[in-house]
């Protein structure tokens, strides 16, 4: 039964989910764990995939194929999709739709049908993404649809959650009507602790101290993880035994993997693949002197939260939602998408041992102080509360409380 007199009980909707690794996987789960530990309770569902795993509790797995020429996602079965929301009759108070596809068909429906509210996550930038996957159609015409797409989409929900201030303006900009809270993910930081650097080099056979770039995230176009390699050439003119550690897979391994041949970087780049969040992943970051990003299409930019909370320094460019990351972060060098500058920004930290260890001590503080994900889930859960009591004084023809 809804829980009206404490915290709503929430579904949510999702195209994809773990063991698909990315940044609404991660998003996903850390906002499940902190709104348990409020008190609010959800479910989630979510594709069923090939590879067997052991669920955390409160997840409905659809039966699912392989997306074409995309063998990462899933689409999920739309007859068993509606056939596991018909079973959920009363036991809602708000449906929060994660992705746009199915998830958004299938949970503006269930709302609709049960009166409940409806907000939707807004996790990729698609105006910038589209023309990377479908290169053979014109850019114009790509951003034109997924700013149509994104504002039909928008419009029909109760409220739209933006990661970034960046992200909401862009939807502002859009022609949305419906209200858009900023929420970014945050970051659980008793469970992303740890890890032993030594151990990640001693896996990989790489030097204790050979000076180490990383980059973490999935290797897909949008990344502009190709731009990193151009750097990794130019910061190899000062520091010859430096190592580019890429960490994750996608549809640009490679042509990637080709950039680095092409260019005789085979002994300073390493792809080693996706790696357990619970343990592999925090040895890899703490494996690294310095953390490297230039995506232009973050929503947020989990990653370099991640690093930072590690104790690793950051470079990055702050485009869209990492400048609202990277804002006042003390642990971080911010450049401009300049190969020279970035370069020398990522050679100094390398060399410089009194730059690097002084940005290393104020990271983690910083995310101590900024993005704890219990803050973070307070937030979301006084939007659900809000669109609950919207919603039910709306039908009693009586205003909300402000």
């Amino acid at each position: 039964m809804p829980n009206s007199l404490g915290a709503p009980c929430v579904l949510m909707l999702s195209d994809v989910y773990f063991p698909r690794v990315n940044g609404v996987s991660t998003s996903i789960q850390t906002f499940r764990t902190a709104l348990e530990a409020l008190g609010c309770r959800t479910l989630l569902i979510a594709p069923e995939y090939a590879a067997d795993r052991d669920d955390e509790p409160g997840i409905t797995r659809v039966r699912s194929r392989q997306v074409p020429f995309d063998p990462e996602d899933r689409l999920m079965s739309r007859r068993r999709l509606e056939r596991a929301c018909a079973s959920l009759d009363g036991q809602f108070d708000v449906v929060h739709v994660q992705t746009p596809f199915r998830a958004h068909q299938a949970g503006v429906r269930l709302a609709r049908r049960l009166e409940l509210p409806v907000v939707e996550t807004y996790h990729t930038y698609f105006e910038h993404y589209f023309h990377h996957y479908m290169p053979y159609l014109p850019q114009t015409l790509l951003a034109f649809a997924a700013r149509t797409l994104s504002r039909r989409q928008c419009n029909a929900v109760d409220a739209v959650i933006a990661p970034s201030q960046q992200m909401a303006g862009a939807l502002s900009a859009y022609g949305i009507r419906s209200d858009i809270h900023v929420i970014p993910t945050g970051l659980d930081l008793e469970r992303f602790a740890g890890g032993d650097g030594a151990r990640f080099r001693a896996r990989f056979g790489i030097e204790l101290g050979r000076p180490l770039m990383l980059t973490v995230g999935r290797v897909a176009f949008e990344k502009n993880i190709g731009f990193l390699i151009d750097v990794l050439d130019r910061v190899r003119r000062t520091v010859p035994d430096v190592l580019l550690v890429i960490a994750g897979e996608g549809p640009a391994l490679r042509s990637l993997e080709r950039a680095v041949a092409e260019r005789g970087l085979e002994a300073n780049a390493r792809f080693v693949g996706y790696l357990d969040r619970g343990s592999d992943l925090l040895d890899c970051y703490k494996g690294a002197d310095v953390f490297v990003f230039a995506s232009r299409t973050e929503t947020q930019g989990l990653v370099l939260i991640e690093a930072l909370a590690l104790g690793v320094p950051v470079v990055s460019t702050a485009v869209m939602g990492t400048k609202d990351v990277l804002h006042g972060a003390r642990g971080a060098i911010v450049v401009e998408e300049d190969v020279g500058e970035f370069a020398a920004a990522v050679a100094r930290v390398l060399t410089d041992r009194a730059t690097g260890e002084a940005l290393a001590a104020n990271a983690a503080r910083f995310v101590g102080d900024t993005w704890s994900s219990q803050a973070t889930a307070e937030r979301l859960l006084a939007l659900y509360e809000h669109v609950r009591e919207k919603r039910v004084m709306s039908a009693l023809g009586a205003e909300p409380a402000r």
